[in-house]
């Protein structure tokens, strides 16, 4: 069925919300990433043990669990514009405080905050760019919105590598956040409330001007696919069949999740002991965090010819087996270690960028923010933890056994991807949240939708 706003064509205000949006996740790979490197003089400078590393590692991600859900239920109740910039003020004060804090606790403290403000602004940004984004193009916007988390990341590796020569370097990197924060505020000053919000609310006459200024004269509310009045909460939603998706996003995105953030928290901690050590080992988490940046942008590429749920079973499975070979072969020359992590970076993107598709598709409106939040939040639990306890397994149970522990959650995600994952291609957002939707059921027993 055409709908005349789903089916719209690409605008300059459809690429500029995406780039606007997409600071969030940027913001977010690269304030977790450079920690591993402001690690190698933080460390010293405050005579940190492992388990203060994972929990400085660790703190941030605690605060996206708090700040997801929170962003959540915030722009559901009062819209997604209005804390689309408040958040990344927050995020920027942050990030000045933490070049004068005088003892590991007050940094803890500082990241647990940006922590909060990074996990308010992914349901705030992605429920704004699905709800414009027509249905041909949301798949690849919501998608190449978390590119970004790796352009983030690998800036972060740069600039850590270029302060790592200055004396209390550590304190320029963690507060050099703050600069691409202020610039991405500027940016995202005057954005439109999205209108499917608006009319959910009862506020027409707001939604119709919103959509006349974006799509031009003459587009009202009636372009937009009817979605009913479900009139759902939260908490209702575990009753029902939204309960199920829930799982299923809380579930793949952890296995998603958490041994990446684990690799980038302590990516030079782990090809050290991989035999990739000092700068080199610096160099080689940039190089690997551009793989991941291309794996990205090759799964973009692909999701609307694969479709969402056979791209996200391979990208589990070819990715959780590379893991597996650095566990089982954890000493193999260089070249062979840089193949395997390359491979893994790559073939990983599939589950990375549907971790922002899915989401934002298998709800209705008035809870897509609410459920966004709360997946990313329960998504981080897994992440915390792997990130607290991989220097501890480091120490511990050596890097084969803790490649392999990695590979086998990876695997994880495959196996309940199998059970769960939907087919959701080519469906405007109505038909894709709809429980009755036969479309959106997976074909059991089959990888290929």
């Amino acid at each position: 069925m055409s709908h005349a706003l789903d089916d719209a064509s690409l605008s300059s205000f459809h690429k500029r919300l995406a780039i606007f949006s997409s600071g969030g996740p940027f913001l977010d790979g690269y304030i977790l990433s450079i920690i591993g490197v402001a690690m190698v003089q933080l460390g010293p400078r405050f005579a940190l043990s492992a388990s203060a590393e994972g929990l400085v590692g660790a703190a941030a991600l605690i605060g996206i669990f708090f700040g997801a859900y929170l962003g959540g239920r915030l722009t559901d109740r009062f819209g997604r514009h209005l804390l689309f910039t408040i958040d990344l003020i927050a995020l920027l004060g942050c990030s000045v405080a933490q070049a004068f804090v005088p003892n590991a606790t007050w940094l803890i403290v500082l990241r647990l905050l940006i922590g909060v403000a990074i996990g308010a602004d992914y349901p705030i940004a992605t429920s704004l760019l699905a709800e414009f984004t027509p249905r041909r193009y949301r798949g690849k916007l919501l998608g190449a919105y978390v590119t970004m988390w790796f352009v983030g990341a690998a800036a972060a590796y740069l600039v850590g590598q270029l302060l790592l020569s200055v004396d209390d370097g550590w304190r320029w990197m963690l507060a050099s956040s703050a600069l691409p924060a202020l610039v991405i505020i500027l940016l995202r000053l005057g954005t439109p409330e999205s209108p499917r919000w608006l009319m959910k609310m009862g506020r027409v006459d707001e939604a119709n001007e919103v959509l006349a200024k974006v799509y031009g004269p003459g587009a009202t509310v009636a372009d937009l696919a009817d979605e009913g009045r479900t009139n759902l909460g939260v908490r209702a939603m575990f009753r029902s069949g939204y309960g199920k998706r829930m799982a299923f996003i809380s579930l793949f995105w952890t296995c998603s999740v958490a041994p990446l953030f684990a690799v980038y928290a302590f990516g030079p901690a782990i090809l050290g002991a991989l035999h990739l050590e000092g700068e080199l080992a610096n160099i080689g988490s940039a190089v690997i965090t551009v793989l991941f940046l291309a794996g990205c942008l090759v799964a973009v590429a692909l999701v609307d010819r694969m479709g969402r749920r056979s791209l996200i079973i391979h990208s589990f499975l070819w990715s959780g087996l590379a893991l597996l070979a650095l566990g089982f072969f954890p000493h193999p020359a260089t070249g062979v270690i840089m193949v395997l992590f390359a491979a893994y970076a790559v073939l990983i993107g599939g589950t990375q960028i549907l971790q922002w598709v899915y989401p934002n598709e298998l709800f209705p409106t008035e809870i897509r923010g609410s459920a966004v939040g709360l997946a990313s939040s329960l998504s981080r639990i897994g992440a915390a933890i792997g990130t607290y306890l991989v220097p501890l397994a480091l120490s511990g149970l050596g890097i084969g056994t803790t490649m392999i522990i990695a590979g086998v959650i990876t695997l994880l995600g495959m196996v309940v991807s199998i059970a769960w994952a939907p087919e959701t291609r080519g469906m405007t957002l109505a038909e894709s949240a709809a429980l009755d939707t036969p479309a959106a059921a997976p074909a059991k027993g089959k990888i290929h939708s």
